[in-house]
């Protein structure tokens, strides 16, 4: 099993930056590409960023795209999403996820949380008008 904690979540004014981090630990060796997905009050859980396992490809929501980054460090078994230009609607419990495929290489696969074998429990991230 892999096991996904989240951090780095806060409430943050509108324009401003947060950066989420998820360490893994456990049997990482079997995690490939990682995502970070949110899930709005009273929304469904949305795709945010996906990076696959070598980091080389990188894949965004076009609500976000130019906003945030998504990057990890293979080393610290940690994946990191850098929030910038934050907005009220970007307020939402953000969660991160890995999978053990190493066959995902598109958007439309990094995307979908079926895809996705763990799941972290999810930090909460509220922007202010």
């Amino acid at each position: 099993q892999v096991q996904l904690v989240e951090s780095g979540g806060g409430l943050v004014q509108a324009g401003g930056s947060l950066r989420l981090s998820c360490v893994a630990s456990g049997r990482t060796f079997s995690m490939s590409g990682m995502g970070w997905f949110r899930q709005p009050p009273e929304k469904e859980r949305e795709f945010v960023a996906a990076i696959s396992w070598s980091g080389s490809s990188t894949y965004y929501a076009d609500s976000v795209k130019g906003r945030f980054t998504i990057s990890r460090d293979n080393a610290k078994n940690t994946v990191y999403l850098q929030m910038n230009s934050l907005k009220p609607e970007d307020t939402a419990v953000y969660y991160c996820a890995a999978t053990r495929s190493t066959y995902y290489s598109s958007s439309s696969s990094y995307s979908k949380p079926v895809n996705y074998n763990y799941w972290g429990q999810g930090t909460q991230v509220t922007v202010s008008l």
